[in-house]
């Protein structure tokens, strides 16, 4: 269709793999539906939480899906608090450890960009273990515009010291594959994260993968 990007290619040599965090390394679903939930009852009150209508938001920093949500502000405290006491029932996803040191092996550089904080985002990765396997973790609130602006993942990249054109981002939500578009990085959708595939393939993904162990071939030298 005319004005619609195509699609980039894999590069020759891929250098760097920026990731998303959640649902894409880790499984925290339930986690943040809880947290979300608790928030809810101790800032609003009474009512059904629309915790359906959070999970839409996947991969955008907390403060602006209030915002978008018409929630008060003041219930990012307590979803804070109550996602750091259940973290310890957040578990790396299967593979998860195995493809981060290969890639580290290989030395491919590999950074996470989230939609946590910096803070909250380094917590859970000492949580499930998966901290030493990173280089750098960028948070939403380490750079000027969150997703889905370029902004984090240029910064991960510029820390990997790779050019853009010579890394990956591989992300479970449509704000995920728009930054990584707008940075000139690979937009890699990843299926088995939080959204529905029908929506991540409506948003334009350059590569579509089904599981977490098919980021390693595109890696491979070309």
């Amino acid at each position: 269709m005319s004005g619609e990007t195509p699609p980039r290619t894999v590069p020759v040599e891929v250098r760097a793999v920026v990731f998303d965090l959640d649902g894409v390394l880790v499984d925290s679903l339930a986690v943040a539906r809880e947290a979300f939930a608790l928030a809810y009852a101790e800032v609003v009150g009474d009512g059904v939480a629309p915790v359906d209508e959070y999970c839409r938001h996947a991969g955008r920093y907390l403060p602006e899906v209030l915002l978008a949500m018409g929630l008060p502000a003041a219930m990012a405290e307590p979803f804070v608090r109550e996602s750091n006491r259940l973290a310890h029932r957040v578990v790396a996803l299967p593979g998860a450890a195995e493809l981060l040191g290969e890639l580290r092996r290989r030395g491919v550089g590999v950074a996470v960009a989230t939609g946590r904080s910096g803070v909250r985002a380094r917590h859970l990765l000492d949580v499930v273990g998966l901290r030493p396997l990173v280089d750098h973790v960028v948070g939403s609130d380490e750079v000027p515009r969150p997703k889905p602006a370029p902004d984090i993942v240029r910064r991960a990249v510029e820390l990997l010291e790779v050019p853009c054109a010579a890394a990956l981002m591989v992300g479970d939500a449509p704000a995920d594959l728009a930054a990584a578009r707008a940075a000139g990085v690979l937009a890699v959708a990843a299926l088995w994260g939080e959204s529905a595939a029908e929506v991540l393939r409506a948003a334009g993904p350059d590569v579509v993968l089904t599981r977490l162990d098919e980021v390693l071939p595109l890696c491979d030298r070309r």
